[in-house]
């Protein structure tokens, strides 16, 4: 043990996971530094993956080699494809997890991945000469050498838990925080904050009245995250179930505000707008007279269940008051307490679209400590530094991914060029190309990259090219069998659909909103034989082409126009300060951020219509 590595990755979490993963199967001597070995990728809050936005999120790090769609499949209890009644861009995918399966998943991944080591310490500094990282500093006091660093410290830079008055430092509970990163950076220039976030109490199922509860099943759907199709879901599958406060649980929450940490001053930063505590919700919802309670459960062999909606910093004893005034928690018996945790982040915008500093060489940050909040949106960032990494130490072309090819793309850009001023999480409202970033062609979109950048593996790109086949041959039949007049008028009548006036090819019926491949194989014998041959997966994929083919190519034109910005370089040592006729705004932002093009520029806010016509100009454009 020489602790000489290519590619250091600290922090065990979703991000640190990735990071780990993704460098050391490409190539790179790899270690992964966690303060707990039987805590790799816990799941801190809720035991579930994906949901809107962020279940695309995970179909693209499977489609890039990724291990977190993998995992969450093994480990799932329950899966839904979210907004099926709405356009296939809007359908996302959720699961939920057995969490003690997870993370032994992840630690299965771990141990069967070539040049990846594992060390238990925690890691108080960074060695850095010339600007430029050369590895770390434990509490063990051993200094260990790397090429690249990747830094996924998730809540734990100089964490605080509160709940109620009390507060105890720590990253997680029971788990301390880790001090002297955030410290050094700051020394070195770096651009420091404190955001915050919470979870809700862990719940006795023995305690819970399900009788009084509406129950939710899982959808019994062929659909999964990963695209391999040697995974399958295993376990049991188990329901969730539905409850909500009332007036009456309103008052017991209001009764103890006055010791809520987060409206007595105690917290002082920011947290999440789109996942308030119970508290934040009856005091900004104070007319709103119920709220959903979702009572998630922790594993197929465990008692415990999570609140999902009742996060909570307030005392033990008001959030305890508080759930036994819903129906079907009336005798619930509390785990622990919900909490609330303030951690120290660094303004994404001093990073390259890499997620490589920009101040220290080699130095990469991905997850929580860049500002986001998930595990989706902290896994494919993970990836993202992993990859870029072991490019760094290894050679090669800086991974990259635009708005118009993924919606890790639209993290990145969107932390690198708008900062944050809360918790960053991803919706589908973000990406402007949501319909060509779809959960469907994920892999389609990035799997073959990946292949021939080394990390993901012939398997994959084999069930790429066979379903890219499979599909053209498919929709080619379509374009070119008809069906005869007079033959399925009955049929489409009773769908709500007008019959036909004459006769029309196959593709032509499938443009109609009522009309499925499917349903249409019921009454074209010849369709039916045809579609027994084909998978699911490529029947959805080649209707979702036909019927959507003008609002994509619509789509892909938009795109090509931001390509075509983004390709005009603006010189690493351009002087915004010198042109006057940028606004003052313009080039106070222009000279913090230092984009690279004149594309990242333009999402730069401040920099208006103007400001990028004289950049253009500047840049003989």
């Amino acid at each position: 043990m020489d602790f000489r590595y290519d590619v250091i990755v600290v922090g065990a979490g979703h991000a640190g996971c990735e990071a780990a993963s993704a460098a050391a199967r490409m190539g790179s001597k790899t270690l992964l530094i966690t303060m707990d070995m039987n805590k790799i990728a816990q799941m801190s809050c809720n035991p579930a993956v994906g949901g809107i936005a962020k279940g695309q999120i995970v179909r693209e790090i499977d489609a890039l080699g990724g291990q977190m769609g993998i995992v969450t499949d093994r480990s799932a209890i329950q899966f839904r494809l979210l907004n099926q009644s709405k356009g296939p861009a809007m359908w996302s995918p959720r699961s939920q997890s057995d969490r003690k399966r997870f993370i032994e998943e992840w630690i299965n991944v771990l141990a069967h991945t070539d040049n990846l080591y594992i060390w238990q310490d925690i890691v108080t500094g960074l060695i850095i000469r010339d600007n430029k990282v050369c590895g770390i500093k434990t509490m063990l006091g051993i200094e260990m050498e790397a090429q690249a660093v990747v830094l996924t410290n998730g809540t734990f830079l100089n964490g605080l838990m509160h709940c109620g008055k009390t507060q105890i430092p720590g990253g997680r509970t029971s788990e301390p925080a880790s001090h002297g990163i955030t410290e050094q950076l700051a020394s070195l220039g770096f651009r420091t904050d404190r955001m915050k976030t919470g979870t809700p109490a862990r719940i006795d199922a023995r305690s819970i009245h399900f009788e009084r509860l509406v129950r939710q099943d899982g959808d019994d759907s062929w659909h999964q995250f990963s695209y391999l199709h040697s995974v399958k879901r295993e376990l049991k599958q188990m329901p969730c179930w539905i409850t909500y406060t009332n007036p009456t649980t309103h008052e017991a929450l209001r009764a103890g505000l006055a010791d809520s940490p987060l409206f007595n001053g105690q917290i002082k930063s920011i947290g999440p707008r789109y996942c308030p505590s119970i508290e934040t919700k009856i005091v900004t919802f104070a007319d709103k007279e119920a709220h959903q309670i979702f009572l998630e459960p922790e594993g197929v062999d465990s008692n415990e269940y999570y609140v999902n909606g009742f996060s909570s910093s307030l005392p033990w004893q008001v959030q305890l008051a508080g759930l036994r005034t819903i129906q079907g928690l009336e005798d619930v018996v509390l785990y622990r307490p919900g909490y609330a945790i303030e951690y120290d982040f660094f303004d994404p915008t001093q990073l390259h679209h890499t997620l490589e500093t920009k101040q220290i060489e080699n130095l990469f940050f991905a997850g929580q400590i860049n500002g986001t909040t998930g595990y989706e949106e902290a896994a494919g960032q993970g990836l993202v530094a992993g990859v870029n990494a072991h490019i760094n130490v290894h050679g090669g072309s800086p991974f990259t991914m635009g708005r118009n090819e993924s919606y890790i793309g639209v993290l990145i850009d969107d932390l690198v060029n708008k900062g944050v001023d809360e918790p960053y999480r991803m919706f589908t409202s973000r990406a402007e190309y949501r319909i060509l970033l779809r959960q469907d062609n994920a892999d389609e979109r990035l799997t073959k990259r990946s292949y021939e950048m080394g990390l993901a593996d012939r398997e994959r790109y084999d069930l790429l090219c066979h379903k890219q086949t499979a599909c053209a041959d498919f929709i080619e039949y379509m374009q070119q069998t008809s069906v005869r007049k007079g033959t399925i008028d009955g049929w489409l009548e009773s769908i709500g659909s007008s019959a036909l006036h004459e006769g029309c090819k196959i593709s032509e019926l499938v443009l109609r909103p009522q009309v499925t491949i499917k349903g249409l194989a019921e009454v074209v014998p010849e369709l039916k034989v045809k579609t027994a041959e084909l998978s699911d997966e490529i029947i959805e994929s080649c209707e979702i082409q036909i019927k959507y083919a003008g609002y994509i190519k619509r789509e892909q034109l938009e795109a090509a126009k931001l390509q075509r910005l983004d390709q005009i370089r603006i010189p690493d040592h351009f002087n915004f300060d010198e042109v006057q006729s940028l606004s003052t705004e313009a080039r106070q932002k222009l000279n913090r951020i230092r984009p690279k093009s004149i594309g990242e520029a333009q999402r730069i806010p401040g920099v208006s219509p103007n400001d990028v016509s004289v950049l253009l100009v500047l840049m003989g454009r």
